[in-house]
């Protein structure tokens, strides 16, 4: 058989143009000869729907669609597998199944639906989906084909030291004497993830001794990124096919020979990352019907990245960088921001705040009462210029992208309605030691057109005179490096301490402010995902709680 991997960028919802998507890909393979063509999980609704499955009109819709898909390529010679919604039928348990529906000849010829449910990081499956009580061999040309769903083939035994599920669906598959795996999946990514799948598959591809094909999911959709980077593999591991990473992509692979085609990825994983913030940006943008963006330029690095990273994702005519310096702005933040926006070829305006800053304290003093100065005034600046930011973004119908990093974000150095304005948090994932990193890839891309003097000087929000980051945080490499260990691996204060030898009131003074500003984090932007535990979907602490590390 020749076999096509579709890796498509569905949009949530968008029941039309995915089905058109789907049929304009189901008919690029079979000109090129294919006789199956496999699309990524949900691949008509767009994944996750989230509670868009509760509809009764968005159930129907998903169904019609599948059913119009089917008769629309009844004239092509291929079976088409295709990540749809099932009702179950039954008066008990979820209404519906996550299944792999198969068309051939002009309708639905089977359903595989998906057994193993997940409910952990970002994942909410069982708040949907019933999962299924068996599954079937497909048969394809011959071939008994085991058809699975995205976790369905993640809980080989061989692999994990500790499995989830009690069973393995793949093993079941295979026990009946399916002779090819064909998986597809809407799996997100974050660092180091591209090679953990492959890791996954090797071995269950040499356990079960079955050549695997596995189609994933592109595109983003709200905080999640799919990076695509579909792949097929012999029996022994071998990687014989691959398809793009953070593009759409067709890829065919013959079974007969084993052969297949090689299509271009992102070997480095930091050259990875920044485009998945590319991709991840450029969709939010577009699927929530936006053309243009608005930045608050400080002068500074993160602010510096965001512009690099919204230039690749919409294009320079799209992006506005505006500077507005206050009281303790120094020179060179307006400089630097001034060069790196005409290095960009982006739109740069300035609009000061002093002038509101001295309004607004003539205002409040009174009321103030002689009250010395301190954070209240600092956050007024930062205030004054998220109003700014939505008075623009108002005028011009564009989005604010706000340009707080991860590592300000988790200890709550940022604040409300003032630097956390905006529609999407780009780098809310994104540890500072990590954006000085991307950074660097944005300058190879952009012929290093953030000014070097952005990446020697030291971080400051320029709130009070001569103030640094360094004066409330730890340098940013201990700091990212303390939480990393509690956020993404849970670990405990004096854990950390022993594994960085570090002081474990250091630690514990760090590890409260990351709890005790969780309330500021449930009213920030969106962010993109691009670690293993990002703030928002994929991590629900309570805010008024009283456990304490």
């Amino acid at each position: 058989m020749k076999i096509a991997l579709a890796q498509t960028n569905s949009t949530v919802g968008d029941l039309r143009g995915n089905t058109q998507r789907i049929l304009s890909f189901a008919r690029r393979a079979a000109e090129s000869g294919a006789n199956v063509v496999a699309f990524p999980e949900l691949a008509l609704v767009g994944y996750p729907p989230r509670d868009l499955l509760e509809k009764q009109s968005f159930l129907d819709g998903a169904e019609q669609h599948l059913v119009s898909l089917a008769s629309d390529t009844a004239d092509l010679d291929l079976t088409i597998i295709c990540g749809t919604v099932t009702r179950t039928g039954s008066s008990s348990g979820n209404p519906i199944y996550n299944s792999a529906a198969v068309l051939q000849h002009g309708r639905v010829a089977f359903r595989q639906n998906k057994m193993l449910l997940p409910s952990y990081d970002v994942f909410d499956e069982t708040r949907y989906f019933e999962p299924a009580a068996k599954q079937l061999p497909l048969m394809l040309d011959g071939y008994a084909t085991a058809v699975t769903i995205c976790e369905d083939a993640w809980n080989d035994k061989q692999f994990w030291e500790r499995r989830l599920y009690s069973r393995d669906p793949v093993e079941e598959l295979a026990q009946t004497g399916a002779r090819l795996l064909i998986s597809i999946n809407a799996s997100p990514y974050h660092m180091g993830k591209r090679a953990l799948r492959r890791e996954v598959f090797v071995t269950s591809a040499r356990h079960f001794k079955l050549p695997i094909l596995y189609v994933n999911q592109v595109g983003g959709n709200d905080q999640l990124v799919f990076d695509g980077s579909s792949f097929a593999m012999n029996a022994d591991g071998h990687v014989i096919a691959s398809a793009s990473s953070f593009d759409e992509d067709l890829i065919f692979v013959d079974t007969g020979n084993l052969t297949g085609d090689h299509s271009e990825n992102y070997p480095d994983e930091c050259e990875a990352a920044y485009q998945a913030l590319v991709l991840g940006t450029r969709d939010y943008i577009r699927k929530c019907g936006f053309e243009r963006v608005i930045i608050g330029l400080s002068g500074g690095i993160d602010s510096s990245l965001t512009a690099a990273i919204a230039v690749d994702a919409v294009g320079k005519e799209n992006v506005t960088g505006v500077g507005m310096p206050g009281p303790y702005s120094s020179d060179h933040s307006v400089t630097d921001a001034r060069d790196m926006a005409r290095n960009l070829g982006i739109r740069f305006e300035i609009i000061p705040i002093r002038k509101q800053y001295e309004a607004f304290l003539q205002e409040l003093r009174p009321v103030f009462n002689g009250e010395s100065a301190g954070v209240t005034e600092e956050n007024l600046q930062s205030r004054l210029r998220g109003v700014t930011l939505m008075a623009l973004s108002n005028k011009w119908g564009a989005l604010v992208l706000t340009t707080g990093n991860k590592s300000e974000l988790a200890v709550g150095y940022c604040t409300l309605y003032g630097d956390m304005c905006g529609g999407l948090a780009v780098i809310s994932d994104v540890p500072k030691t990590l954006v000085y990193s991307l950074s660097r890839v944005a300058n190879k891309r952009h012929n290093n057109a953030i000014p070097e003097n952005v990446f020697t000087k030291p971080p400051s929000a320029e709130l009070r005179p001569d103030q640094k980051d360094s004066d409330s945080l730890p340098e940013y490499d201990v700091l990212d490096q303390i939480l990393r260990g509690y956020i993404e691996n849970n670990e405990s204060p004096q854990q950390i301490s022993d594994s960085l030898n570090l002081p474990v009131s250091l630690v514990r003074d760090i590890v409260n402010k990351v709890d005790r500003n969780e309330y500021k984090r449930q009213q920030a932007a969106p962010g993109l995902k691009v670690t293993t535990k990002a703030f928002g979907i994929g991590r629900r602490f309570p805010i008024a709680q009283r456990f304490s590390e």
